[in-house]
């Protein structure tokens, strides 16, 4: 199983520890990712990184699909793989309607119609066989619809790629799992629990089956974030988390189209979506932040002693054994966690 870290902070600051960062490289951790909300982006951090390693590669997770053209983000990605050695991994997400639209003023549109055509525009701009020409349902190239000069024609990258360059998808909900499968390198759910790889594996294998070429999960990675907290008091450990589960299952969305409250109701957490959603709208985020299960964050994150960690890794080897995951993607703050995971799974 490969490691990964989550190296980009959204925040008041950029917040990048590249310490951490190069300690996980020398630890043979296989890459670090940056993020992007409402604040600053994904890219230039992960610019930054590059520019101060050597073999880790640098992931976006995620740039959001209706902040760029599609021949923009490829513009961008085939650039950083150049001047990085092939380092650059593309990490793409549809956001959410109350982003999009009222940070970005845009149309959030049919989110897994976007990522279809978003690849297949982006694929066709690495591939360089012919003039980029495109035509669908949220994408026209060249664009000849309302407001265009109709001076538009098609073109080929002058950069001539020459890495392959992966494109990750963040996705949780089952069409999305599918369409991630089918088009993409690999996704990276929000969180997962490696025993309950059967929520994925529908979605998964209709995916793998559309996609045709015998793709399988030997060429498609599921690499799930997991956040890592040591100390004595378990019960400590899990208070940072259970904000963050709670802002997302009870937060990110409105009441009847929030994925990650679908999520966790599909992981088997039901009642306590709905009673964490009923306390974070109604504008009582600590009594949000005390419905989070510890069973929850226990099956999805890897908290406490050292020895209790190592004891819960197992499951994780054991997924990974299976092809279930191919990367755990460590969020921590401390330098010993990273140590630790480095020490089981390296």
């Amino acid at each position: 199983m490969k490691l990964g870290i989550l190296g980009g902070n959204i925040g008041r600051t950029s917040g990048i520890n590249i310490d951490a960062i190069r300690q996980a490289e020398s630890m043979g951790y296989d890459s670090v990712w940056t993020a992007e909300a409402w604040g600053g982006d994904a890219v230039t951090p992960a610019a930054w990184i590059l520019a101060q390693t050597e073999k880790i590669n640098v992931g976006t997770a995620i740039m959001q699909m209706p902040a760029r053209t599609p021949a923009m983000c490829a513009m961008t990605a085939m650039s950083l793989a150049d001047l990085s050695g092939g380092r650059f991994i593309v990490g793409l997400g549809a956001s959410g309607p109350q982003v999009v639209e009222g940070w970005h003023g845009v149309p959030y549109g049919k989110p897994m119609t976007r990522l279809r055509e978003y690849v297949a525009i982006m694929r066709q701009i690495f591939a360089r066989e012919d003039r980029l020409q495109f035509q669908g349902e949220m994408y026209q190239v060249p664009y000849t619809g309302p407001g265009s000069t109709g001076l538009g024609k098609p073109l080929k990258s002058i950069m001539h790629p020459s890495h392959d360059i992966k494109i990750f998808s963040a996705s949780i909900t089952p069409k999305g799992v599918e369409t991630a499968a089918e088009v993409a390198d690999g996704f990276f759910p929000i969180w997962m629990d490696p025993e309950k790889y059967s929520v994925f594996e529908g979605p998964i294998n209709k995916g793998l089956a559309a996609a045709g070429n015998d793709k399988s999960l030997l060429n498609f990675e599921v690499s799930p974030f997991v956040t890592v907290n040591i100390g004595d008091d378990v019960e400590q450990c899990m208070v940072p988390i259970r904000g963050n589960m709670a802002l997302y299952i009870g937060g990110m969305g409105a009441r009847d189209k929030n994925f990650y409250n679908d999520y966790a109701k599909a992981m088997g957490f039901e009642d306590a979506a709905v009673e964490i959603q009923d306390h974070f709208l109604a504008g009582r985020r600590d009594e949000a932040m005390a419905a989070v299960p510890a069973e929850m964050i226990d099956a999805m994150h890897l908290v406490g002693p050292a020895d209790r960690i190592r004891e819960r890794l197992h499951r994780w080897k054991q997924a990974g054994a299976e092809g279930k995951v191919a990367s755990m993607l460590i969020g921590t703050g401390q330098p010993e966690a990273l140590e630790l995971i480095a020490s089981e799974l390296l």
